[in-house]
């Protein structure tokens, strides 16, 4: 097999988003004659665990580890996560979700101004050191390096002048142009840095990946190596779990909800709907599954909908697939920054899988838009169509009881993470 290495810093045991991409690849690329050589920390700051994701792990594999020193623990003894009540805060964002304590702002300011581009930089020296002694010791043939963290990438990129090796740049998210970035309190000269960084690991690298077209374009406009547009997608492995309907209408959502992707109207709907139709409010069953900001439970209890809640609170990344086949509805918010008109959350490729209508609300003419129309899974709307969503509320409604809520997918195979896969090997092939 000819040998990758693989520069992540997320990987099992931890959980949650940043983590599936690479191992689902990693898990299909030794069918594509590749074996992965996983180089992760070994001591990583682990918001959450999902030891079910290391099944993923194909035994070709190799998997190497080394300390890693952050800064994350003089934040939560200096800056804390905690609100002005002392209580712990629940934000999906903290850069850009609520109010913040001046401790915290001097802790933001320090963690933008000091540590460029984030607090992994500490790692990058070492790991330089490291990998070029390694490489000398076990060959590979080429390098790959997903960020965010995007001081995996400035690892790959002096390892790669080093050796000389091929180097693909895998953007799972945007660098200067993500949603969060201006909300950093940077100075000019930090900005400047994180600018030149980023032109330095878009012109160096072999080639460049990302999730979507609109990222492909934008990181087009600013360098001439060539960009790709891989996206996430589905394992159809894991929709391979019996889940046996509990009878309730469920609208689910699973993963990050953050407060800045509220969607208001929505819980004033299913309010006024469960006023008028008695049944309804007694089957409606609203799942939170993962990381939820208190804005949306609140607003949701607002509504007079308390007895309709459930939150689930982080779940394993099987459980959450569980759930996504046991919804009724599927609810696929958009944060309200601009930004996220090119973003493609991961989740709405198992959205799609699930076989279960999309209700996604946010800008109607956005990359995750595009997506349910092209699959026929879902529409995007508004945040203020209250009238579309009632309609498509009553629409789900009327199927639910007819037992006829399945989707007719279109072109879903094209997100399969074994396809995805294929393509990527393709192109690591074509760097050689």
């Amino acid at each position: 097999m000819k040998r990758a290495l693989i520069i992540t810093y997320y990987w099992p045991p931890s959980g949650g988003s940043g983590v599936q991409r690479w191992v689902k690849f990693a898990k299909y690329l030794p069918g594509e004659d590749w074996q992965p050589v996983i180089y992760t920390p070994e001591n990583p700051e682990l918001k959450v665990v999902d030891r079910y994701l290391e099944n993923d792990v194909p035994p070709e594999a190799e998997i190497i580890r080394t300390k890693i020193i952050e800064p994350y623990g003089l934040y939560r003894v200096f800056g804390g996560d905690r609100d002005k009540n002392g209580d712990k805060t629940e934000e999906v964002n903290p850069i850009s979700g609520g109010k913040k304590s001046w401790k915290q702002k001097i802790s933001l300011f320090i963690r933008g101004n000091f540590f460029i581009p984030d607090p992994r930089c500490l790692w990058i020296r070492p790991s330089v050191k490291f990998l070029k002694k390694y490489l000398k010791e076990h060959p590979a043939d080429i390098i790959i390096s997903t960020g965010p963290p995007h001081s995996m990438h400035l690892i790959a990129q002096k390892v790669a002048a080093a050796t000389g090796l091929p180097w693909i740049a895998d953007f799972r998210d945007p660098w200067t142009r993500m949603f969060y970035f201006k909300h950093l309190p940077l100075t000019a000269r930090a900005r400047r840095r994180h600018a030149a960084l980023e032109k330095g690991v878009l012109d160096a690298a072999s080639a460049i990946v990302t999730v979507t077209k609109p990222l492909q374009a934008e990181f087009q406009e600013m360098t001439s190596t060539p960009v790709h547009c891989i996206t996430n997608g589905f394992d159809e492995s894991d929709f391979e779990q019996v889940i046996e309907p509990d009878g309730f209408f469920n609208i689910t959502h699973t993963g990050l909800f953050a407060g800045d992707g509220n969607p208001v109207m929505l819980w004033k709907v299913l309010r006024d709907k469960c006023r008028e139709d008695e049944e309804f409010c007694r089957l409606l069953r609203i799942r939170l599954v993962g990381k939820t900001d208190r804005e949306i439970t609140e607003s949701i209890i607002a509504c007079g909908l308390a007895e309709n809640l459930r939150v689930l609170g982080y779940q394993t990344h099987q459980v959450a697939t569980g759930e996504q086949m046991g919804a009724s509805i599927l609810l696929l918010p958009q944060r309200k920054e601009p930004e996220y008109k090119a973003v493609l959350t991961g989740k709405i490729f198992e959205y799609i899988a699930s076989g279960h209508p999309v209700l996604g609300i946010g800008m109607t003419e956005c990359a995750m838009a595009d997506v349910l129309d092209e699959t026929k899974c879902g529409k995007m709307m508004d945040w203020d169509d209250s009238e579309g969503m009632k309609r498509f509320i009553d629409e789900c409604w009327r199927r639910f009881k007819a037992d006829d809520l399945k989707t007719d997918a279109e072109n879903i195979m094209q997100y399969s993470r074994r396809e995805l896969t294929g393509r990527m090997a393709r192109l690591m092939e074509s760097l050689l």
